[in-house]
């Protein structure tokens, strides 16, 4: 007759399998059998691979789960991170005047436009000079200030922003250039 080592005296650190004359032992999902067939230790689910998680892989006791650095948020797949955009759940400390900004893993809060003589400001982001201050006769006419999120690892080359001229004023000229920060010549016009 066949003894049952696993009810008589569970060798196994685990579950315990009979077999005729003998036994196995098994281990719980996220643990494995040791050499010596009897001891079960945790597998380390993040040293498999490095793409387990977006971010960082933790390891705890028979399984593993992922993190997201400050400013993210794990999404529903429990792998992936989501930038949390702190301006559109309202979890900011900018003042009234100021405008909250999104940037990838925090927020900034920009000042008001503010325009220098001989300027006029016309609305939040719109500078005017007019035509009839003689310190205007060679300024632009209008200067107009937009914030835009460049997202990093986009293919290049790749349109960001397309400005054009009108027809409304007539006689008047336009001169499109990049006026500062483009010292390292990533920019480009056409």
């Amino acid at each position: 007759i066949d003894v049952n080592e696993c009810t008589s005296e569970n060798p196994c650190t685990q579950t315990c399998v009979n077999t005729y004359g003998s036994f196995l032992c098994r281990c719980e999902p996220g643990y494995e059998l040791e050499a010596d067939g009897v001891n079960c230790s945790d597998m380390d689910e993040c040293s498999f691979s490095e793409f387990l998680c977006q971010h960082e892989c933790v390891n705890g006791p028979g399984s593993y789960y992922c993190t997201c650095p400050s400013g993210y948020t794990l999404l529903d797949d429990s792998r992936s991170c989501q930038d949390i955009n702190e301006c559109e759940i309202r979890n900011f400390t900018c003042t009234p005047q100021q405008t909250c900004f999104n940037i990838p893993g925090e927020y900034k809060c920009l000042d008001p436009v503010r325009c220098e003589e001989p300027y006029l400001q016309i609305n939040e982001n719109r500078c005017m000079c007019p035509a009839e201050n003689p310190g205007c006769r060679d300024q632009p006419f209008t200067i107009l200030y937009r914030v835009m999120d460049m997202v990093s690892g986009r293919s290049v080359p790749s349109d960001i922003f397309q400005m054009q001229a009108t027809t409304r004023y007539p006689g008047a000229y336009y001169i499109f250039q990049i006026k500062s920060g483009n010292e390292g010549r990533e920019f480009y016009m056409r």
